[in-house]
């Protein structure tokens, strides 16, 4: 090939046997055997045992060679012994006699060793994460991230998308989450916002007469940490198409991901389309609009058996009188487990922050009877009642919680999760798709009681909308989903709402007046006056979509320079400090902080 190799770490077969070779790469491994030293050489593409004898002039050189080295090494290719023979690695079969090598690049001494995947604490992984990017798992993890971009982008094209590059330097947006903000030299005073997502822009372009839109876009968002999100920014597929509706959009996502998985990842793929749940199903019978449908059991009401006079369970019984509800899940054939199982249960949930879950067995000894703490409770009747609503079985068990409802789904999508994995129901073999449908417009916050968007202040409403329907915000749905995968949200989208009286009538529910709407959207409802198709579009996370390609539980394994928890690039010293002159540049002075 070059000066430095006529083949890489990962080519060398039976058929190169007594050729005179060159590779090149970085001392993987060493195993001295007194007279034989053996040198597994790596590079991006593999490795290649190489072996060189006492008599050899190089032999104390290379025995002294620190581990990361990067060497060439010239020498003839002959066959490994029978018992020597690797079959895990493609070159196996073979090895190369080392003639002579050559130093190309020293290595001081490692921070953490490299040939072993084994865990290490997150600052040594993150400070030197290019030592950390060269082993094995985490390497591979990143060549998958460039096969699945490079996947999707061919096929984005073969959908007929064009690919088009958004600004990053762009205005403030007062929703969703914090914006990091870049000062303005040229305009003192003002300042730039990295996007949160190309939302506005790709609307506009679809307002531009471009029919589909695609890009692998960077994001960026000043929140904080979790497993599944990397701070300050990631990058999502983001897509739109004019003149569709909400099925369009799934139909291109869904054989975009189904393609996806299926080339990249052995796992069985449950559903070639995907379930539809509306969000109101979701929060009912999973507690969650992030449902993981690997897990069988289903959350049920039953705040009315509460209600009832052969139901002696008072506590219960005046939480539902002042407005509580009961929900319930039912565990299949656990009458054998033992006492430990349930009171464990319990208290995880209680260091959950609920108050414990209720809990009984059904049993049948010649009738039927629930056994545990709360069963005295219950007529025979009402046990009958629950075994309709939970579709339950004599020898399954009944986990139920009572309070006001944001805190019950909370718990109980939780303790769905809990007794599935406890109960080992989770089958890790397969992807389990859905898509959460018909979200609500509005929400009402918590703290101020006031009317608030609760998705997508862009999404276009369901309906004719009448002035009846406006006087009941809270009960008007939008044209709004989420893709979910493995209780992973990989995306949100919508259809857009490109009527501008309608959107002013929308904002005006939420507290925008036309002057505040036109300020913040000034581009967007400005473009919405000149002729704007009817769009929608999506956006799926690359980040999570890799994650669960790589069968990894946390973002940071499949990003090659990610931040710390926070927020903070070790390697480079992000965020730093920035001199006088700059912030004087800039018309910027630093409040120090008592």
């Amino acid at each position: 090939m070059n000066k430095y190799r006529t083949h890489n770490c990962n080519e060398l077969r039976k058929e190169d046997l007594d050729k005179t070779i060159s590779i090149s790469g970085w001392i993987n491994k060493k195993r001295d055997h007194g007279n034989i030293l053996f040198i597994d050489l790596r590079d991006n593409y593999g490795i290649t045992q190489c072996i060189i004898d006492k008599e050899n002039k190089n032999f104390l050189e290379l025995e002294k060679t620190q581990l990361e080295t990067v060497i060439k090494i010239e020498g003839k290719v002959v066959n490994r012994s029978d018992e020597t023979i690797n079959k895990d690695i493609d070159t196996g079969e073979i090895e190369v006699a080392i003639d002579k090598f050559e130093t190309l690049g020293i290595c001081k001494e490692l921070p953490m060793p490299v040939f072993s995947d084994q865990e290490y604490a997150e600052d040594i992984r993150l400070k030197y994460r290019f030592l950390d990017l060269r082993r094995k798992k985490i390497h591979e993890n990143i060549i998958l991230r460039s096969k699945v971009i490079s996947h999707i982008r061919n096929e984005m094209m073969k959908f007929g998308f064009l690919e088009f590059q958004t600004p990053i330097l762009t205005s403030s947006s007062p929703e969703g989450a914090r914006d990091f903000l870049v000062p303005s030299r040229l305009n003192p005073g003002k300042f730039y916002a990295l996007p949160q997502a190309p939302q506005q822009f790709k609307q506009l372009i679809m307002v531009s007469g471009f029919d589909k839109y695609f890009q692998i876009a960077p994001c960026f968002r000043d929140e904080d940490a979790r497993a599944d999100r990397s701070p300050g920014e990631f990058y999502q597929l983001d897509l739109e198409m004019s003149f569709v509706e909400q099925e369009d959009v799934f139909n291109v996502v869904e054989t975009l991901l189904v393609n996806t998985f299926k080339k990249f990842s052995n796992k069985k793929l449950i559903y070639d389309q995907f379930p539809k749940i509306s969000y109101a199903n979701a929060m009912l019978k999973y507690g969650t609009d992030k449902p993981d449908l690997r897990n069988p059991l289903i959350i049920e009401d039953i705040t009315e058996i509460f209600t009832r006079d052969d139901v002696s369970f008072e506590i219960f019984k005046k939480l539902v009188k002042s407005g509580s509800k009961v929900r319930c899940i039912s565990a299949k054939n656990t009458k054998d487990k033992p006492r430990s199982f349930f009171d464990n249960i319990d208290k995880w949930a209680k260091d959950q922050g609920a108050s414990g879950l209720a809990y009984f067995t059904l049993e049948e000894n010649g009738d039927l009877s629930a056994k545990g703490p709360i069963g005295k409770f219950f007529s025979k009747k009402a046990l009958l009642e629950i075994m309709k609503i939970t579709n339950s079985e004599v020898g399954d068990s009944i986990f139920m919680a009572c309070g006001k409802q944001s805190d019950l789904e909370k718990i109980t999508a939780l303790a769905r999760d809990k007794i599935a994995q406890d109960l080992d129901l989770i089958d890790d073999k397969i992807f389990a798709f859905c898509w959460i449908v018909d979200y609500p417009m509005f929400e009402k916050d918590e703290t101020t009681n006031k009317i608030k968007f609760s998705h997508n202040p862009f999404s276009m409403p369901q309906g004719n909308l009448s002035e009846k329907d406006f006087e009941n915000p809270l009960d008007i749905l939008a044209y709004q989903y989420d893709i979910v995968c493995n209780g992973i949200e990989l995306s949100s989208g919508a259809i857009r709402n490109h009527k501008p009286e309608l959107m002013y009538k929308l904002f005006s529910i939420a507290g925008y007046n036309k002057r505040q709407v036109d300020e913040k959207f000034s581009g967007m409802i400005n473009a919405l006056s000149f002729g704007a198709p009817p769009h929608g579009g999506i956006a799926p996370g690359i980040d999570r979509i890799i994650m669960l390609l790589a069968n990894e539980k946390n973002i940071r394994e499949v990003t090659m320079f990610p931040m710390n928890q926070n927020a903070q690039d070790l390697m480079m010293k992000a965020p730093s400090n920035v001199t006088e002159e700059q912030l004087k540049e800039l018309n910027l002075t630093l409040k120090t902080k008592k």
